[in-house]
């Protein structure tokens, strides 16, 4: 088994120096290569063999009033084609976008229901998602008394360990209706973020590292929280319980509450976003001395590029450890703002 090991670390070394020597006759663009793998695209890049790109194109689902409804496949648009006036805009305000060109030469926005690289990859991680819990619930649906081994065990470990020491211990009395929920949120965060430290097809989509999705995980929470609220903890945040010269006729205090019933789903958005985006960037970032120490010398290269690679290796461990802990986080938060928009009621019963 190490044997084996050493020699796929081996081949791992050789395909990197190999890959730095493709750069070696050009500048190599640091930048560019992050905000490719950061970034959403209208095709899933694989790899490339020679000038070949191999890539996956994906469906492109456009709407507006010159051309209605318009479907078609992302290989149309490729290397700055266009096709039926559309193209992928590489400057300016919809750079990366597709926008539409019309005969006297205004572009335009069209409505993109488009199946991008990010949405494709939250369909596959769902898919996922739904095969790891489905093949752990088909354990328990004959009744058996003794307890679960192997994977169903490790799942339900996982699972008491989130419903009972997170959303029982934050809600409290009547956590159930939420638990569903909250652990709906905790796996798909979680196998979205192992996911995208896969570096190769199917993995590799920078999902939770996107403003987009973590902007509707928190509303979703924020949802649940202000649908949760009870009267008790609206008249806490609309009229609270302070001297009223701080609240007529200059409403300071509730305006501060109010503020801090957006603050709460925002810092989600936020913290979700920024801690997977600056892991994928550090990643990125550390890679990239392979190539961009071509041009200093062989001794340079090999010496940067080794460092590189262990630098690398200790930040994916990182980097898993950070993935369990944001949905771990994400989720438990969730939990304590449900719990304090019905903790009043619960004092009063």
């Amino acid at each position: 088994m190490q044997k084996r090991l050493k020699i796929y670390f081996l081949l791992f070394i050789l395909s990197v120096f190999n890959a730095g020597n493709l750069f070696a006759a050009e500048e190599f663009d640091v930048k560019s290569l992050i905000y490719s793998h950061i970034g959403d695209s209208y095709e899933w890049h694989i790899t490339s063999v020679g000038e070949t790109e191999i890539s996956v194109p994906l469906p492109v689902i456009l709407i507006d009033k010159e051309n209605g409804i318009s479907i078609f496949i992302s290989s149309r648009l490729r290397e700055g084609a266009s096709y039926k006036g559309y193209r992928i805009s590489e400057k300016g305000e919809y750079a990366n976008k597709i926008v539409y060109t019309t005969a006297s030469g205004k572009v335009s926005r069209p409505v993109d229901l488009s199946i991008t690289k990010n949405s494709f990859a939250l369909i596959i991680n769902c898919t996922i998602l739904l095969i790891i819990i489905l093949s752990a619930t088909r354990w328990y649906k004959g009744g058996r008394q003794r307890a679960p081994k192997g994977f169903v065990g490790a799942m339900e470990i996982f699972i008491m360990d989130i419903n009972d020491n997170v959303i029982k211990s934050a809600i409290g009395k009547g956590y159930e209706k939420y638990a569903p929920y909250l652990l709906t949120v905790f796996f798909f965060i979680l196998i979205n973020n192992f996911m995208g430290l896969i570096p190769f097809f199917p993995g590799g989509a920078n999902t939770t590292g996107n403003i987009a999705v973590t902007l509707v995980l928190a509303l979703c929470t924020f949802a649940a929280i202000s649908f949760s609220g009870t009267k008790e903890y609206w008249k806490e945040i609309l009229w609270p319980d302070v001297p009223s010269w701080m609240k007529f006729p200059l409403p300071l205090m509730p305006a501060i509450e109010i503020f801090g019933v957006f603050t709460k789903p925002f810092a989600l958005m936020i913290r979700l976003f920024a801690n997977i985006m600056a892991g994928h960037t550090i990643i990125l970032s550390l890679t990239s001395l392979v190539f961009v120490t071509v041009a200093m010398g062989t001794a340079t290269n090999i010496g940067m590029s080794a460092l590189s690679i262990l630098l690398t290796v200790f930040m994916l461990f990182v980097e898993l450890i950070v993935a369990y802990i944001q949905a771990y986080v994400f989720t438990l938060l969730s939990a304590v703002f449900i719990g304090l928009s019905r903790v009043r009621k619960q004092a009063i019963n």
